[in-house]
C-alpha cells in the first residue's frame, strides 16, 4: 500500500483486528459454496441431458442465483451516495473530564478507530458527487465503553425545527412524483413550495445555496453534530455542547458552473479523490472542537440552544480544539462496510447524553427503523462493519441473520439459573445512567415561542459572506428558482428572502424578471401575525447580538498549504524539459501531485530530446478535474490546438491559479485571459521563482476577483 511506502502506517488498531477475522481473500483458494462445499464446475447448470432442462435439484445453481437476486439491499432514503474510510481519533489531553465521564474524551493516551461516512442527502446511489446539497459527516466511534456515533453535516443547522416535518421536507426535495425528475436536486416546484411555505428554513437555505453545498473535496469540508447534546461529568452536572469537526487543508469549494461539468466528467470526482488521497498517504485531518454552555447559561442567548435551525456564534462562545481525527485506511469492501455501516445518533456513551431538540428525539426513533427495514432485522449490529469493540452481554436473542451464539439456560432478568448474570452496572463501574433533566408540563402539540425568530441568523449569515460568495449564493437563488415553473412559488419566495435582506431579493427579483414583494405572504409554522390577521403578518426577527461571524465565511479558511492539490501541466513536442522536471519537483515536495496532459498519450519529446510520459491526454483530461494548471515554455503546438486553449480558459474561467512561462506567451495570447495584469496568473523567465510564486497563489485556491472582469466563453 502507498501509506506503508510512505512510512505512515500505524499498528493495526482493535477493530482492524476485529475485522480481519472477517476478511476474505480468494486469491489461491478453491472455489465454494457458502457452505464450504468445493465446486467441481461452476460453468454449467445440473441438466437432464447436455441439452434438457435444467434440474431443480441444483443447489449451487440455486444458492448462486439467490445470492445475486438478493446482493442488492434496499438502498438509504437519503444519505444514499456515500463514500468512507477507517482512521483513529486521540484526544490532546484530559481537560475535558472537569465536563464528561467519556473516557475517549479525557483518556490522551488512548486512540480510538473510527469509521467515517460521506455523503450527499438528496440524491440516490448513482447519483452526482457534484450535486449541490449539505453533506453528510457521520462518525463512529469503537469507543472501549461502546460505540458512539457522531451523525452530522458539514453545514450546522438543519432546514426543520421539529422531526414531524422531515418526510416532508424529503418528500418535496426528491424527484418528483408524477415523473420521478429531477435527480439529485434542488431546483424543481416541490421543493420550493414546500420552503417558500416553511420559513424556519431560511437560515439552512442560505447555506445550501453558498459555496458550502458544492466543496473541493470531503476532505476540504467542514463537520457539525447539528443538535445541541449534554456532556456528563462523574457527579452528574450536564453542560450543554455543539461538536465541530475543522479540516486542516481548510474549507473549499467549486465554481457552479464547474460542478456542473465534473458531474459529467466524473461523477465519482469526491469518491475517488478520498480514495486516492488515503492510497497516497495523503491522510485527511480533522480537529474536534466543542462549543461549551454552561446550563446556567441556557437561556442567555437571543435564540434557543434547542432549536436546530440555529447555530452558536463563535464570537458569543468559542470553539475548543480537543482532539484530532485522522483518516489513514480505505474500506477493503464497499458494500460490507461503507453500504451496511448503520450509524444512528442514539447511539451514545456514559458522559454524553441528548437534549429536547425535537428534530433529535425523532431522529432517536427514525434511524433504529430504517436500519431493521434496510439491513434485514433487529440484528444490524452484529455485521462486522457494526460490532462495537466493547464487548456485548444481554438478553436479546434471535432474529433474523442472527450471529452470536449464545450459551445457557437463560435469557431474561431477573434470573437465579444464570447466577443474576449478566448484571447492571453502576455508574462507578461504568454503567450509563440518563441525565436527570427536571421536567414539568403539559402535553401539547406546540412549539416554543423562543423558536419564533426564523430569520436572524439567516441574515447573519448573509452579511458574513464575502463579497464573491455572496455573488455564488444569489446566482444560486437565481438559479433554483429560474428552474421553478410556478411564478407563485417563485414570488412567494421573495417575499422570504425580503425578511433575510432586501438586497439580496432585490438581486434575486431582477434575475427572475419579477417584483420584489411589498411584503410576504403569511406563512404557516407558527409565525406570529399582529391582531391574529394573515395579512398583517409580522415575522419575528429579534436583533442578533453578533453583526458579522469570520467562522461563517469560508474566505476565512485556513490558507496555508498545498498538500494533495492537483495540477495540469500542459504539454507537447519541443516542451521545456528541464522547467517541467523543476516546476514538477517544487510542486511535489509542497505536497501537491502533478500530472502531464498532452494532445495524445504515450510520451512527449522535449526541446533538449528527454522524453516525458504522458498522463493523459486532451480527451481523457479536463481542467475541472485540477486545481492548477502550469504551461512551459516550448509549447507553441498548443496555440492552434483547441483543446489545450479551453483548458486554459475553463481553468482561468473557474478563478485557477495558472503559471506559465515567460516564452509560453504565444500560447497564452490564443486565450480570451491574454491580455494586461491578472489575478493568480504568474508569469517569469526564473523557473524556480515561477514555481515558489505558483505554490504561494494555489494556497490562495482561488482568485474569485477574476468573476468582475467578466464571464470567458469556455
Amino acid at each position: 500500500m502507498a501509506k506503508e511506502n510512505n512510512g505512515k502506517d500505524k499498528k493495526k488498531t482493535l477493530k482492524q483486528q476485529q475485522l480481519e477475522s472477517y476478511t476474505e481473500e480468494n486469491t489461491g483458494e478453491f472455489l465454494t459454496t457458502n457452505q464450504g462445499l468445493k465446486v467441481n464446475d461452476d460453468q454449467n447448470t445440473l441438466k437432464a441431458g447436455e441439452r434438457g432442462p435444467s434440474l431443480l435439484e441444483d443447489f449451487i445453481m440455486r444458492e448462486k442465483i439467490t445470492h445475486f437476486d438478493h446482493e442488492r439491499i434496499p438502498e438509504r432514503i437519503v444519505h444514499a451516495r456515500g463514500s468512507a474510510a477507517h482512521g483513529v481519533f486521540k484526544v490532546y489531553d484530559n481537560k475535558l473530564s472537569k465536563y464528561t465521564r467519556a473516557n475517549f474524551l479525557t483518556n490522551p493516551s488512548l486512540e480510538t478507530p473510527v469509521f467515517v461516512r460521506f455523503s450527499t442527502v438528496a440524491g440516490s446511489r448513482g447519483s452526482s458527487d457534484l450535486a449541490r446539497d449539505a453533506r453528510g459527516f457521520a462518525v463512529k466511534f469503537y469507543t472501549e465503553e461502546g460505540n458512539f456515533d457522531l451523525v452530522g453535516n458539514n453545514i450546522p443547522v438543519f432546514f426543520i425545527q421539529d422531526a414531524i416535518k422531515f418526510p416532508d421536507l424529503i418528500h418535496a426535495v426528491k424527484p418528483e412524483p408524477h415523473n420521478e425528475m429531477p435527480q439529485a436536486a434542488s431546483a424543481h416546484d416541490t421543493f420550493w413550495d414546500f420552503i417558500s411555505l416553511m420559513p424556519e428554513s431560511a437560515h439552512m437555505i442560505m447555506w445550501v445555496m453558498s459555496d458550502r453545498a458544492i466543496p473541493r473535496s470531503y476532505r476540504m469540508i467542514e463537520g457539525f453534530g447539528v443538535h445541541t447534546f449534554r456532556l456528563v461529568n462523574a457527579k452528574g452536572v450536564s453542560t450543554f455542547v455543539k461538536f465541530h469537526w475543522k479540516p486542516l487543508l481548510g474549507v473549499h469549494a467549486v465554481a457552479w458552473d464547474e460542478a456542473q461539468k465534473i458531474s459529467g466528467k466524473d461523477p465519482d470526482f469526491h469518491r475517488r479523490d478520498l480514495w486516492e488521497a488515503i492510497e497516497n498517504g495523503h491522510f485527511p485531518e480533522y480537529e474536534l472542537g466543542v462549543q461549551l454552555v454552561a446550563e446556567e447559561d441556557e437561556h442567555k442567548f437571543e435564540f434557543d440552544l434547542l432549536d436546530p435551525t440555529k447555530l452558536i456564534p463563535e464570537e458569543l462562545v468559542p470553539v475548543q480544539k480537543i482532539g484530532k481525527l485522522m483518516l489513514n485506511r480505505n474500506p477493503d469492501n464497499f458494500f460490507a462496510e461503507t453500504e451496511q455501516a448503520a450509524f444512528h445518533p442514539g447511539h451514545i456513551v456514559p458522559g454524553i447524553d441528548f437534549t429536547s431538540d425535537p428534530l433529535l428525539q425523532g431522529r432517536l426513533f427514525s434511524y433504529t427503523d430504517t436500519q431493521l427495514i434496510r439491513l434485514g432485522g433487529p440484528n444490524f449490529h452484529e455485521i462486522p462493519i457494526n460490532r462495537p469493540v466493547a464487548p456485548m452481554h444481554n438478553n436479546q436473542r434471535d432474529g433474523h441473520m442472527r450471529q452470536e451464539v449464545n450459551r445457557g439456560r437463560t435469557s431474561y432478568q431477573p434470573n437465579s439459573l444464570g447466577g443474576g448474570c449478566p448484571f447492571q452496572a453502576k455508574m462507578v463501574e461504568g454503567g450509563f445512567s440518563s441525565h436527570a433533566e427536571k421536567i414539568d408540563a403539559q402535553k401539547v402539540r406546540g412549539r416554543s415561542k423562543s423558536f419564533f425568530d426564523h430569520f436572524s441568523q439567516a441574515t447573519l449569515f448573509y452579511n458574513s459572506q464575502s463579497d464573491a460568495e455572496k455573488t455564488h449564493l444569489e446566482d444560486a437563488l437565481t438559479f433554483e428558482l429560474g428552474k421553478v415553473e410556478t411564478v407563485e412559488i417563485r414570488k412567494r419566495m421573495l417575499g422570504i428572502l425580503t425578511q433575510i435582506d432586501t438586497g439580496l431579493a432585490t438581486k434575486v427579483a431582477d434575475g427572475l424578471g419579477l417584483q420584489v414583494p411589498a411584503r410576504p405572504e403569511h406563512p404557516i409554522n407558527h409565525s406570529i401575525p399582529a391582531d391574529g390577521h394573515p395579512n398583517d403578518y409580522q415575522p419575528v426577527k429579534t436583533k442578533s447580538s453578533v453583526a458579522t461571524s469570520a467562522a461563517l465565511s469560508m474566505a476565512n479558511s485556513p490558507k496555508d498549504t498545498i498538500k494533495s492539490r492537483k495540477v495540469a501541466i500542459l504539454t507537447a513536442d519541443g516542451v521545456n524539459a528541464a522547467h517541467v522536471e523543476t516546476m514538477q519537483k517544487a510542486l511535489e515536495a509542497a505536497g501537491a501531485a502533478a500530472d502531464i496532459i498532452a494532445p495524445k498519450l504515450g510520451i512527449v519529446e522535449g526541446k533538449s530530446g528527454k522524453e516525458i510520459p504522458v498522463k493523459s491526454s486532451f480527451l481523457t483530461a479536463a481542467s475541472v478535474l485540477y486545481d492548477a494548471v502550469y504551461l512551459p515554455g516550448g509549447t507553441t503546438a498548443l496555440a492552434g490546438n483547441g483543446d489545450a486553449l479551453h483548458f486554459l480558459n475553463e481553468a482561468y474561467r473557474h478563478c485557477k491559479p495558472i503559471a506559465a512561462d515567460a516564452d509560453a506567451s504565444d500560447v497564452l495570447r490564443s486565450t480570451w485571459f491574454a491580455e494586461g495584469e491578472t489575478p493568480g496568473v504568474f508569469t517569469g523567465n526564473d523557473i524556480k521563482a515561477l514555481a515558489a510564486t505558483f505554490i504561494e497563489g494555489m494556497k490562495q485556491h482561488r482568485f474569485w476577483e477574476r468573476e468582475k472582469m467578466g464571464k470567458v466563453p469556455a
